[in-house]
């Protein structure tokens, strides 16, 4: 199981303010390669505008304090934002969560097609997500 850092998500009100603001002031470029196909039907119909610095993208998303009673999960990564990492094995990540007692939300791919998401908490209250591409 390896772990990479993908992808911060930063939840706001103004995502073509922010997105101009990430492009204009901090240089980073619109991201146009592997951008996730949102699942809008399923839960989360907001906006998102990306970007990246070349190796890490920013998703700059459309704040949603409903997706997670509208997805039925108890964390909600469109509250406040997250940090994102991709795994190559999900189902033995979700295991060693498990054996160290740590609760998550199982979100499959009701946000993104072919991105199986969980989400859960560090101790100080930040949203953390893991996810792995399907084939």
């Amino acid at each position: 199981m390896k772990l990479k850092l993908h992808h911060i998500n930063l939840s706001t009100d103004k995502v073509d303010e922010m997105g101009a603001f990430y492009r204009d002031i901090l240089g980073l470029e619109t991201e146009t390669q592997g951008l996730p196909v949102l699942e809008k039907n399923k839960g989360y119909s907001g906006d998102v505008a990306f970007v990246t610095d070349g190796a890490i993208q920013t998703h700059l998303a459309r704040r949603d304090v409903q997706a997670g009673f509208k997805t039925g999960n108890i964390v909600n990564p469109l509250e406040r934002g997250h940090i994102a990492y991709r795994t190559d094995d999900l189902s033995t990540f979700k295991a060693h969560l498990e054996e160290k007692g740590v609760p998550y939300s199982d979100w499959g791919n009701a946000a993104v097609a072919g991105w199986h998401q969980i989400f859960f908490y560090d101790p100080d209250g930040n949203v953390i997500e893991v996810h792995e591409v399907g084939e």
